[in-house]
C-alpha cells in the first residue's frame, strides 16, 4: 500500500488506506483550513523534518471525561491549590514549552519552529486552546491541543515540576466535562493511561467525531 501525496488541494484520503503506523499521507501545508479538516476527519500531522506527515492510527488512545482517575495523592495536591490552573492564557509560552522539554527515548521535537506558527495561528483563530500550570507566578506545566465542538484533540504537555501536568490535565478535564465527549491522546503513553485513558479501534473513533 502506497502512501498519499498531497497537493494543494484541499482533500485528505480515507484513513482506511493508512499505512499499519498509521502514516496516511505526506505532503501539503499547515494551513488552518487544513490542520481543521484534518482533525474532524481523524487526522494529525506529526514530524520531525519536511515533509509533513499525516496520520491516523489505528487503535487510537482517548479519554472519555467520565472515565478521568484521579488518584488519592493528586486529590490532595489539587485541595492544596498547590498550582494556578489558566487557561488560554499562555498559548506560546505552552508550546514553546511543549517544544524544548526533553522525552523520553527522542533526540530531538516535532514541535518545530513552523509546527508552532501554525497552531498559534489556529489559536488566534479561535480553535487551539492551551492550559497553563502556574507555581509563584512561573509557567510550571501545562498542555495544548484542538478543540472542535464537543471534542478536545490533545497534542501535547510538559511539567518542569512533578504533577504540574497531571494538575493541569485534571482541572481541564473537571472543567469541560459536561462540554466535551471525548479527548483525543493520539497515541499511547503511561502517563495518560494513569488518569483513564485507552484505546479504541479507529471506526469507533470516527463515528464518535461524526467522520466515517
Amino acid at each position: 500500500m502506497s502512501v498519499f501525496r498531497l497537493n494543494k488541494q484541499l482533500i485528505f484520503p480515507p484513513v482506511q488506506l493508512s499505512e499499519p503506523d498509521g502514516l496516511l499521507a505526506v505532503g501539503g501545508d499547515l494551513s488552518v483550513d487544513r490542520l481543521l479538516l484534518a482533525y474532524r476527519s481523524g487526522i494529525f500531522p506529526w514530524y520531525d523534518e519536511p515533509p509533513i506527515l499525516w496520520w491516523s492510527p489505528d487503535p487510537r488512545f482517548v479519554l472519555f471525561p467520565d472515565e478521568l482517575k484521579v488518584s488519592a495523592s493528586m486529590k490532595q495536591v489539587l485541595r492544596k491549590k498547590i498550582f494556578r490552573i489558566s487557561f488560554n492564557e499562555d498559548f506560546a509560552g505552552v508550546i514553546s514549552r511543549c517544544s524544548s522539554i526533553p522525552r523520553e527515548g527522542q533526540t530531538g521535537t516535532w514541535i518545530t519552529p513552523e509546527m508552532q506558527a501554525a497552531y498559534i495561528r489556529l489559536h488566534k483563530a479561535g480553535h487551539a486552546m492551551s492550559v497553563e500550570c502556574w507555581q509563584d507566578d512561573q509557567l510550571v506545566g501545562g498542555l495544548y491541543g484542538v478543540r472542535t465542538g464537543p471534542f478536545f484533540f490533545g497534542e501535547s504537555m510538559f511539567a518542569d515540576v512533578s504533577n504540574a501536568s497531571k494538575a493541569a490535565f485534571i482541572t481541564f478535564v473537571q472543567t469541560y466535562a459536561a462540554e466535551l465527549k471525548m479527548i483525543d491522546c493520539q497515541v499511547h503513553t503511561t502517563h495518560l493511561a494513569s488518569l483513564g485513558a485507552g484505546f479504541i479501534t479507529r471506526e469507533e473513533f470516527l463515528e464518535i467525531i461524526g467522520f466515517s
